[in-house]
């Protein structure tokens, strides 16, 4: 039996210390223990006092046969308390030393449930009022024809309040008497069967065997093995059949190995059992029945659907998918020619969206069943990704400049359904960075369906995304009302590649805002290198001569430049949103506890710099002089939580807010528990209104 005081970094020793220095200001010792105590008896503090008891029921100790010793813990207000065997992320378990035979054996100790006690964002594993721990203990063969005579025992542990913490420190002998049947009682009992246990990613999942027609109020694991889970963090349970899995959120600062487990599962009103878990199958899976989630009501699947489908078709329309407009609106004239090549190539289109829109969100279910904290738009958290992302603008720019031709992807008359299935890869590949509206209930949700209902919604997504282009290619109306097919699209080529150029452009400043300037100059370096082989390509591909060989000579020193300096240079900066004339506060769940508990109203925002729907809502209703004198009159706290490269914290809370990406606007009336979730597009005066208003 051990101690330990907050071991996890930063905080945990931060808080040792605001415990030590209220220690010296209220002028408390070290070790709390009566003046004159004796070693019989009742010894301990005048803040948690210790008795030690004998089952006198066992009678006299006999080799082989197991007796129980009982710690009564009394507390001598209702505000200390004590601590269970792993402490939490603060405080310090129970150290026991027995004065014993070398021959005896002393099992491992049993304790109550627990409760959970939450201070400043640290978790702690508590008791309050009195509390017995048994403690097993088996003679060996040395009590045969001896005088044991009377047990002893120090005791170390911490009697705290929210306040201040107090070491203690006994020296006990053992009594009769005591309520042994009461306490066996209050000890959980062990689980009759044997749970499994694996490590996924950043998630420690757990099986243990649960009758399904249990009641299951208000579920928690009480891990014993410290320094593998993230105390604080919610934890998720499933029910399959009859086992419950939980999910846990690793220690970002702990090993996150374990060759075994233990703990406790607490089901509410005190009642719980202990249980020992090996390494093992967990299912997947299952009916969600406690977590963060549950919070978020899930809507019918026919409005999910409906939602998906109106999302994406939205996103035609959303700032985020300008980018891309101008592959669409050629695809739009080529729509225009024969029937039968109009409806293959809009067959083609939504295909290639469709399948996108799937694998995006495959992956993102995937990562999320590995333990990765993902949400929707993850890929560019990725530098990577945008680099590559960053290449391709720059070789679309030059295909619509005129700078060489790629047929699997050609935009001139007479394209083949290949390129126009490609399109639609790409279209939703990059249109798919922001949630629009009716998008953001439909993606959350699908991040707590089945994975069949999840996939279903991204599907539809997809369709949405492609509706005007299938619509096309099925409705001679429509097709009708575009010009018609001529020199005049070469014309427009060109002009298009002006906004192209434009998305290479805000790409670039993204590729600099995550990596940092030299960053962002090696990748300029390799796109030059790109361009200068596309424009070889062109050069050959006019003069009928085999090209892409000569790409290839020309790109790949660029490109081994960048492979090699680009990871050299990479800077891993803060998630720090852009300067905001509201001089907002860092997102964290502290910071938001204490500006709700400030009785102000408080507004928090999720942003990202690839999020041109979160730019353009801030420069419309955000970054305003009138928001601005709002919120100072109304004393509006504002908090932004930067999602540009990943950050767990910022996606367990979107996931918690039914969420599954940005923007996600929220606003804390002053005393309500819940907060009111805001439009994905705000309007220009709605928040000042909201402040004037007093929330």
């Amino acid at each position: 039996m051990h101690a330990r005081f907050f071991p996890s970094p930063a905080r945990q020793f931060a808080a040792w210390v605001l415990a030590l220095a209220a220690m010296l200001l209220a002028g408390v010792p070290a070790t709390a223990q009566p003046q004159g105590a004796s070693d019989a008896g009742l010894i301990g503090s005048d803040r948690i006092a210790v008795e030690l008891y004998v089952d006198a029921a066992a009678g006299a100790p006999q080799q082989g046969k197991e007796f129980l010793l009982a710690l009564r813990f009394m507390p001598s207000a209702p505000e200390w308390h004590g601590y269970w065997t792993n402490p939490g992320d603060a405080g310090q378990g129970m150290r026991l030393s027995l004065d014993l035979p070398p021959d005896w054996e002393v099992g491992e100790a049993r304790y109550p449930v627990p409760k959970r006690l939450l201070v400043s964002g640290l978790m702690n594993h508590i008791y309050e009022g009195p509390y017995t721990v048994l403690v097993p203990v088996t003679p060996g063969p040395s009590v045969n024809g001896a005088d044991v005579g009377p047990i002893k025992a120090s005791v170390d542990y911490l009697a705290c309040t929210d306040q201040i913490c107090v070491p203690q420190s006994a020296r006990l002998i053992a009594r009769s008497g005591g309520d042994f049947a009461r306490w066996r009682a209050a000890i959980a009992p062990p689980l009759d069967a044997r749970a499994s246990f694996a490590i996924t990613g950043k998630t420690l999942r757990v099986a243990i065997p649960f009758p399904a027609s249990m009641a299951l109020a208000d579920p928690y694991v009480f891990v014993a093995n410290e320094r593998l889970v993230a105390y604080a963090a919610p934890q998720t349970f499933r029910r399959a059949g009859e086992t419950l899995v939980a999910e846990i959120p690793l220690d970002a600062y702990g090993t996150g190995k374990a060759e075994r487990l233990s703990g406790i599962l607490a089901f509410g009103d005190g009642n719980g059992f202990r249980f020992e878990a090996g390494l093992g199958a967990v299912p997947s899976g299952g009916e969600l029945v406690a977590g963060p989630q549950m919070a978020v009501a899930t809507p019918p699947l026919w409005t999910l659907v409906l939602g998906a489908l109106v999302g994406g078709l939205l996103l035609n329309i959303m700032p985020c998918v300008f980018p891309i407009l101008s592959l669409k609106a050629i695809a739009l004239a080529r729509a225009g020619e024969s029937e039968a090549r109009a409806r293959a190539e809009g067959i083609a289109y939504t295909a290639g969206v469709v399948i996108a829109c799937l694998g995006l969100g495959a992956l993102l279910l995937a990562l999320r069943a590995a333990g990765e904290q993902v949400g929707w738009a993850f890929q560019l958290q990725e530098p990577g990704v945008v680099v590559a992302l960053l290449v391709l603008a720059a070789a679309i720019t030059a295909n619509f400049a005129g700078l060489f031709e790629l047929p699997a992807i050609s935009v001139r008359l007479g394209g083949e359904r290949t390129g126009a299935f490609a399109t639609g890869l790409l279209a939703a590949f990059v249109a798919t960075p922001c949630t629009g509206p009716f998008m953001a209930a439909a993606l959350g949700a699908a991040l707590l369906l089945p994975v069949p209902l999840a996939l279903l919604l991204f599907a539809c997504l997809g369709l949405g995304l492609a509706l005007p282009f299938l619509l096309l290619g099925f409705v001679p109306p429509l097709r009708r009302m575009l010009p018609k097919p001529g020199a005049w699209m070469e014309r427009f080529r060109r002009i298009m590649a002006v906004p192209m150029a434009l998305t290479f452009l805000a790409l670039l400043w993204l590729t600099v805002q995550i990596g940092g300037r030299p960053f962002g100059g090696i990748a300029l370096v390799m796109v030059f290198g790109v361009l200068l082989g596309l424009f070889v390509v062109g050069k050959l591909q006019r003069g009928g001569k085999m090209a892409w060989p000569a790409f290839a000579l020309v790109a790949a020193p660029f490109v081994a430049f960048a492979a090699i300096g680009l990871p050299s240079v990479y800077e891993v900066k803060a998630g720090e949103a852009s300067a905001s004339i509201l001089a907002p506060r860092t997102f964290s769940a502290e910071t938001l506890a204490e500006a709700r508990a400030s009785g102000k109203p408080v507004f928090v925002w999720f942003t990202a710099d690839w999020c041109l729907t979160c730019k353009v809502n801030e420069r419309v209703a955000i970054e305003r002089e009138s928001t601005r004198a709002a919120f100072a009159k109304a004393g509006v706290v504002p908090i932004v939580g930067d999602w540009t490269r990943r950050d767990e914290a910022i996606t367990r809370f979107l996931d918690e807010h039914g969420a599954a990406g940005v923007p996600l606007y929220l606003w804390y009336a002053p005393g309500s528990r819940t907060p009111e979730q805001l439009p994905q597009v705000l309007t220009p005066e709605l928040l000042a209104t909201k402040a004037s208003a007093g929330g």
